[in-house]
């Protein structure tokens, strides 16, 4: 951040939760500097702000591609978090919730390697979960290294982040990606133009900020296209938004109400809960 500083730059993005506390101390700083932080939550109402997306909402819609993939009705995911990370577990119910939405006998089997990078756990774990009768194997978590075993085992994936079907072209279905340059170009443009609030942001599958990679279709069919078509096109119109009315856990309790759904404030902190499909090894 100082070496950005001293270079004259005048915008700051800082883009990883490791970043946050650094870039909350720097923008005391400098006043004169606009600071945008991602994946965190700290904000200073002045020259910091704090940025992320729905990317459940693009969950959601890989979940529905597995569901109508898998032949075994096991899922497994790689997550880099547990329950007390509400990213994670809110991706992993969104996911299943898909998969639910299609193919409602499937199971989805959690494997948590606590670290958002760790290629050898992210193996092990894709390993383990393939092992244990899954034939699709999704992920939140950096590597391709779960497409990559799922591929050498013959089985099915969704990646993250990317396209991995670059690196696991005979295994990766869809991918949920980021598109940052459209929170990039619409934070910017706020400042030249003089509109800087300050103010949070989330944005979704609406804002271009995230979306799935176009389907493998050497891999997918044309009835899960149109699956995914239908969904997107109601999440994009806002007439449906995942965690909508009563929602089962799979500890047999249930969360929302009928009628409603979660708040933005309840999905980004408040999910701490599985679905009830979902099942950690």
């Amino acid at each position: 951040i100082q070496e950005c500083i001293d270079a004259g730059c005048n915008i700051i993005f800082s883009t990883s939760w490791g970043y946050m506390q650094t870039t909350a101390e720097m923008a005391e700083q400098y006043p004169s500097v606009y600071f945008s932080h991602g994946t965190g939550y700290l904000s200073n109402g002045k020259n910091f702000n704090n940025y992320f997306g729905k990317i459940y909402q693009p969950r959601y819609l890989s979940g529905i591609v597995a569901g109508m993939n898998t032949k075994t009705n096991k899922i497994g995911y790689v997550a880099a978090m547990d329950s007390s990370n509400s990213e994670v577990t809110g991706g992993i119910d969104a996911f299943a919730l898909g998969v639910y939405s299609v193919n409602p006998d499937a199971q989805i089997y959690v494997k948590v390697t606590n670290s958002w990078y760790s290629p050898t756990e992210e193996t092990n774990a894709a390993k383990a979960l393939l092992s244990e009768g899954c034939d699709v194997i999704a992920q939140h978590c950096d590597t391709p290294n779960p497409q990559l075993e799922a591929e050498s085992a013959g089985k099915w994936g969704v990646g993250y982040n990317t396209d991995m079907s670059k690196d696991a072209p005979k295994a990766t279905l869809t991918s949920t990606i980021w598109h940052w340059d459209a929170y990039y170009t619409y934070q910017v443009k706020q400042i030249v133009d003089g509109g800087w609030t300050c103010e949070n942001y989330y944005g979704g599958m609406a804002d271009g900020l995230v979306d799935i990679s176009p389907l493998n279709m050497d891999i997918c069919t044309d009835e899960m296209q149109a699956a995914v078509d239908a969904a997107k096109a109601k999440i994009m119109d806002g007439s449906f938004n995942v965690f909508d009315g009563v929602i089962e856990t799979n500890d047999g309790q249930t969360v929302g109400e009928e009628g409603s759904t979660l708040d933005d404030a309840t999905i980004t902190g408040g999910i701490n809960w599985y679905f009830k499909t979902v099942e950690v090894k």
